[in-house]
């Protein structure tokens, strides 16, 4: 089914992992689409399995960004959906995070959100169109050791609902919060037999998520299939958190007779 037919997208981040599996999606889906990121060989390459264009530039550089969206959207002719992906993510003592690395966390994960959302809304708007973008659940839940990550993600699911207001009826805005899956980010862990057990274990569907898992939300998001659906947070997670810690625990202790 080809959910996107004539439509018109730009992916951030697109030269890897969620962004990479979002761009073949999309064309697959009848899409032309153009790659955003700062990895000028990755995007180059995305854009050539899918006969697409390439743009580089770092979403955290409001000038950069704003030049690299006009230019895709002139590129394809015009611009109908939105896919902010680029993100990047570290982990350590709140209290040992330098400025620096506060400022590129916050910088490319919400800043570089909000710089795509400005310069692509005139683009759209006349036509109108649909805008996901990429949160996390950290950003609903905190997450130890990503303070500013968290922090970040929690903003952009804030500025989702925002911008969903502000410009309906023309635009829907929506986010996905993925949680563990399985890319080039967290290749380091999943590696790992017994964490990815423990990750596992600790999923009700009992897997790690695939970034296609994350990409055929997108797609959905973006189509007319979910021409009604707006301002929502989407968790692909495996059911990761449906859970309430406390009381599961202890509940499935004497359910299960303490087994």
């Amino acid at each position: 089914m080809r959910m996107l037919e004539g439509e018109l997208a730009l992916v951030t981040g697109g030269a890897s992992g969620i962004g990479r599996a979002t761009v073949g999606r999309m064309a697959e889906a009848g899409a032309r689409v153009a790659v955003l990121d700062v990895d000028a060989e990755g995007a180059r390459a995305a854009a050539a399995e899918i006969g697409g264009v390439a743009v580089v530039a770092d979403v955290a550089d409001p000038e950069a960004c704003a030049a690299a969206v006009a230019r895709a959207a002139e590129e394809l002719g015009g611009l109908t959906v939105l896919f902010n992906n680029a993100g990047v993510g570290s982990a350590m003592p709140l209290h040992e995070y330098p400025d620096a690395e506060w400022q590129r966390l916050v910088g490319v994960n919400l800043a570089g959100t909000f710089h795509c959302i400005r310069a692509a809304v005139p683009l759209m708007r006349e036509h109108g169109g649909s805008i996901v973008n990429h949160a996390s659940v950290s950003g609903v839940r905190p997450t130890r050791f990503e303070g500013p990550y968290s922090a970040a993600k929690a903003g952009v699911i804030s500025l989702t609902m925002d911008a969903a207001l502000e410009y309906a009826p023309e635009i829907r805005v929506n986010c996905v919060s993925p949680g563990m899956i399985d890319t080039p980010l967290t290749a380091g862990v999943l590696a790992n037999d017994e964490l990815r057990a423990v990750v596992e274990a600790a999923t009700p569907l009992g897997r790690v998520g695939t970034a296609d898992d994350v990409a055929n939300v997108v797609v959905f998001l973006a189509s007319p299939l979910a021409a009604y659906v707006t301002g929502q947070n989407v968790l692909v997670d495996g059911g990761s958190f449906l859970p309430n810690a406390q009381a599961d625990a202890l509940l499935n202790h004497f359910v299960r007779g303490g087994r």
